[in-house]
């Protein structure tokens, strides 16, 4: 009887051993999450064989996915070489009354040796809900995202190393998940062995609702604490989601700590986010964020010839000028228009021309009319006239430099709601009186001057 008593008080105090090296080499989360859980049965020392009891199947396989060379090499330096594991899991069912009822220990058991603790262990592998068709092959890069697309590119080659974690904001339709799933799929690419999962704000929180309905809080912990790579986009919906929020804050600090990759999306910066925790706010900040603005014409027309490519269709460059200057902000917008146009020329049969992209963009999206100010005039028409806008403001009375100060004097009047004072003062700080006679000199070389008229044309043209 003391022999057994002694052993079991010999293999106890081993484990309790096992557990000061698993607390000194992971943090207070962790040790709490994974190994505290774990309950010592007994020790066998002709099987040379430890028999351990955990709460699920998935907790045994999480902690030899996530922890098994710490777990393997912590057994093999207290217990010795050879020793060999035994799982003993509980596994719960309900009955038809809803009463738990508890299995025998012997229903699930799982025998095995432990392994070369400095053999890399093997980890089944997740489905990462990537989406393929958002690569950095087909993000358009331009003034709006260049350095967001380089920040996410050198995550993509080092993760968990640098800009960690990675927060990208900005409105609807800017680009913000093609870059999130690029860059999980340049991680994929290069680092195969990576668990990712990317993931809406919507569906995790709709998945912890299942966990706590059912009682799997902890399996829903493991599986995203198990994770090297976790993308999460639209994280605003975590606003005012108590339970979802400190559930994510534990999730965030294991991964964090662990050295793996965060990467989070938002329609606004983190200062914005009201509803959330002030200790989610803190942790954002510890890493890059960045915002993806509006793309500028340049990108715009980029976006279009690369959709435009893409779908094999062959649209004039005036189409492609005109869609990119109306169409602002919005790259589903643009993706729409070609979609629309692309539906016109194989469905109706119809020539892709300005005219049928007038009338397909202002049934697709609300036009707003461009505000042009007094400095976007003067810039106009001194380009026009080849000139300087402080060509305009001085008293020379050259030839070409009256007829330019003149002629943006009248637009000025035609195109914005400014008095003839406020624009003389704007305009080489002439009178009200100079300003309307400017006015009705251009308006009587109309009439008569059919190259007064082309100018007016033209310079509108890049006006509106």
């Amino acid at each position: 009887m003391n022999e057994q008593t002694n052993e079991n008080t010999e293999y106890q105090n081993l484990w309790n051993k096992c557990l000061e090296i698993f607390k000194d080499n992971v943090t207070e989360v962790v040790y709490q999450t994974w190994f505290s859980p774990i309950i010592p049965l007994s020790w066998s020392n002709e099987e040379h064989t430890l028999r351990i009891q955990v709460p699920t199947t998935f907790f045994q396989e999480m902690l030899d996915a996530q922890y098994s060379q710490l777990l393997y090499a912590t057994l093999t330096r207290v217990f010795g070489k050879g020793v060999k594991l035994k799982y003993v899991c509980i596994v719960s069912t309900a009955n038809k009354t809803g009463e738990k009822e508890s299995h025998t220990e012997d229903a699930v058991v799982v025998t095995q040796k432990v392994p070369d603790p400095f053999m890399k262990q093997k980890r089944s592998k997740v489905d990462s809900h990537l989406n393929a068709n958002y690569t950095f092959d087909n993000f358009i890069e331009g003034t709006c995202n260049k350095v967001a697309k380089s920040a996410g590119e050198a995550i993509a080659h080092n993760p968990g190393t640098t800009f960690n974690p990675l927060f990208i904001y900005g409105g609807a339709g800017v680009g913000k998940t093609h870059l999130e799933n690029a860059i999980g799929k340049k991680i994929e690419e290069e680092h195969p062995e990576k668990n990712i999962v990317y993931v809406d704000a919507l569906m995790f929180q709709t998945q912890y609702q299942d966990a706590v309905k059912n009682n799997n809080q902890t399996d829903f912990l493991n599986f995203y604490q198990m994770l090297d790579v976790l993308i999460i986009d639209d994280i605003q919906e975590f606003m005012g989601k108590t339970g979802t929020q400190n559930t994510f804050f534990h999730i965030f600090n294991a991964l964090h700590l662990a050295g793996k990759q965060l990467i989070f999306a938002s329609d606004r910066a983190p200062k914005l986010l009201q509803g959330l925790d002030q200790r989610l706010l803190s942790r954002f900040k510890w890493g890059l964020s960045i915002e993806i603005e509006e793309p500028d014409f340049e990108t715009r027309k980029a976006i279009l010839r690369s959709k435009i490519e893409a779908n094999e269709l062959q649209i004039p460059d005036d189409v492609v000028e005109y869609v990119a200057e109306t169409v602002r902000g919005n790259v589903r917008d643009l993706e729409g228009i070609v979609n629309a146009l692309l539906a016109y020329a194989t469905l109706g049969d119809a020539s892709i021309n300005l005219e049928l992209a007038k009338n397909v963009v202002g049934q697709s999206i609300n036009i707003e009319e461009k505000s042009i100010n007094i400095k976007d005039i003067q810039k106009a028409v001194c380009d026009y006239y080849s000139l300087e806008v402080n060509d305009i403001q001085t008293n020379s009375r050259k030839h070409e430099v009256v007829q330019a100060r003149q002629v943006a004097m009248f637009l000025a009047r035609k195109h914005t709601k400014k008095s003839l004072q406020y624009i003389g003062a704007q305009i080489g700080n002439r009178d009200h009186a100079t300003v309307l006679h400017a006015c009705k000199t251009v308006e009587n070389l109309l009439d008569i001057d059919k190259g007064m008229q082309k100018s007016i044309n033209y310079i509108e043209s890049h006006l509106i």
